[in-house]
């Protein structure tokens, strides 16, 4: 569950500290640099380290999962034992199916509502969207997932086919009307459910429903399921390490894992995207079960959440082809971030290679925040076929100082080698690293060209030299390095 988009205008202005949360909104976690209280009726409840939510005064006790179900509180990996151990009980008769390799093979690119819109959402705007992917060249870019987010259905499932109903008066049309226009865009359309017995804003969940869900998602023409984790019952969470230490085998994990086996029983492939939140060590066992899998609190349009997630995510990476780390849904748009720290939001999340959905409404980009979103060369880095790997921190020179998050990446492409520098400081500073250090060997002569602005840079460098540039406040630069 995300911000609603009016309450994430206010992110950043120093008049927010005296603002509420809106039901159902985010009130706090790691990270969270928002409101921590909630209009009258609501109460702040704390789901896990990284997310506490709005909810309902009088039914909080009922509906919230408690703080003692989760046990991840830091970005330390913690390694299972399951390859030695046996597993005994409702675990060993738990799915294991994984997750389609027809899709999600590369990271995600497309929009989803909540960030614009929240619970605000319909078809007309769902629809213009995927018109806007057209229009404003996004699609031609590689972008083609079209999602909706919570609030879509009515409050109960249908009382004899059970099958989640979506709400007439938001969509005339159905969700299948909605995605025929979308697939005749040539785009795809995702969903929104979750692993409980209800969605974050309070519409039905998922939880014991998996099969019927699937199938009504499928028969509509879905392709992509956000499923995220509110209103877990208590016999569901997990309110201690798990059997063996084994987090694939936790409650938590089983319940997505019954979700991406009634996916996989469908005639359509689902790109299958794990809302946890960072919780439940999921970095260790999210590629057997989804395509991608949420590092990360709620995203805000501020500094210190890009930088959060991008220390959280050099932690836990990535995997590679099928299998990617979600930093959660760009900001660009939102907000009062600078045009360098979106420019870093993007670059990071290229870099990094998590799933893009852009969060904003599409038809208020400005030409320069277009161009970040649309940049060929930084996408080709993210959608590359044949290497499947995020960038990885490097040292730059001897005895250069130590920063979180690193301010040093290099990666690799079919292309060739990548370098990508993030300046963390508020002034303007001269960075620098040399190719040797940039694993590019001892030996060679090479020239740098820009990705940013798709030009070669003057000048040739030995693989001893040093490259220096002036990077702007919370800017990042990205480099190809030619071997010439």
């Amino acid at each position: 569950m995300m911000l609603s988009g009016f309450l994430l205008l206010l992110i950043g202005f120093a008049s927010q500290t005296l603002a509420q949360s809106q039901p159902w909104g985010q009130c706090g976690g790691i990270g969270w640099a928002g409101a921590t209280t909630c209009t009258s009726g609501w109460t702040c409840v704390l789901s896990s380290a990284y997310y506490s939510q709005c909810l309902q005064s009088a039914s909080t006790s009922a509906t919230t999962t408690p703080a003692t179900s989760t046990t991840t509180t830091t970005v330390k990996t913690t390694t299972s034992s399951s390859a030695t151990a046996t597993v005994t009980g409702f675990p060993a008769s738990a799915p294991t199916v994984p997750p389609s390799k027809l899709v999600g093979q590369t990271p995600a690119l497309g929009w989803n509502s909540w960030n614009a819109y929240g619970c605000n959402i319909n078809e007309a705007k769902v629809v213009a969207a995927a018109n806007q992917f057209v229009s404003l060249g996004l699609k031609a870019a590689g972008y083609q997932y079209v999602n909706i987010d919570d609030c879509w259905p009515l409050a109960a499932r249908n009382a004899s086919s059970k099958q989640i109903v979506p709400d007439p008066a938001k969509f005339p049309d159905g969700i299948s009307g909605v995605a025929t226009q979308v697939h005749a865009l040539g785009l795809k359309l995702g969903i929104y459910s979750d692993a409980g017995t209800a969605t974050c804003a309070g519409f039905p969940g998922s939880l014991g429903f998996e099969s019927i869900d699937a199938a009504t998602f499928s028969a509509w023409g879905v392709d992509y399921l956000k499923y995220d984790n509110c209103n877990i019952p208590a016999n569901w969470s997990d309110t201690g390490t798990p059997q063996n230490n084994d987090w694939y085998n936790s409650n938590s994990a089983i319940r997505y894992r019954q979700m991406t086996a009634a996916l996989a029983a469908q005639s359509r492939p689902f790109q299958f995207n794990l809302c946890l939140w960072g919780n439940y060590n999921v970095w260790n066992w999210g590629s057997r079960v989804g395509h991608s899998w949420r590092l990360t609190g709620d995203a805000s349009a501020t500094w210190s959440f890009i930088t959060t997630a991008i220390t959280t995510s050099v932690s836990h990476s990535a995997t590679g082809f099928g299998a990617h780390g979600d930093m959660d849904m760009m900001e660009i748009g939102n907000g009062a971030l600078t045009i360098q720290e979106q420019r870093t939001h993007f670059a990071a999340w290229i870099m990094l290679k998590s799933p893009i959905l852009l969060g904003t409404d599409l038809s208020l980009l400005n030409t320069t925040q277009l161009a970040i979103i649309k940049n060929a060369e930084l996408l080709a880095f993210h959608q590359d076929t044949t290497v499947g790997g995020p960038a990885v921190p490097f040292t730059p020179f001897s005895s250069a100082p130590t920063t979180s998050p690193p301010e040093y990446y290099v990666g690799k492409s079919s292309k060739g080698t990548h370098v990508f520098i993030i300046n963390t400081s508020s002034a303007a500073a001269t960075k620098s690293f040399t190719f040797a250090n940039a694993g590019l060997g001892s030996s060679g002569t090479f020239s740098v060209h820009d990705m940013w602005a798709g030009t070669d840079l003057a000048g040739t460098y030995a693989a001893s030299a040093t490259f220096s540039v002036t990077v702007q406040p919370h800017d990042t630069v990205a480099y190809f390095i030619n071997v010439l």
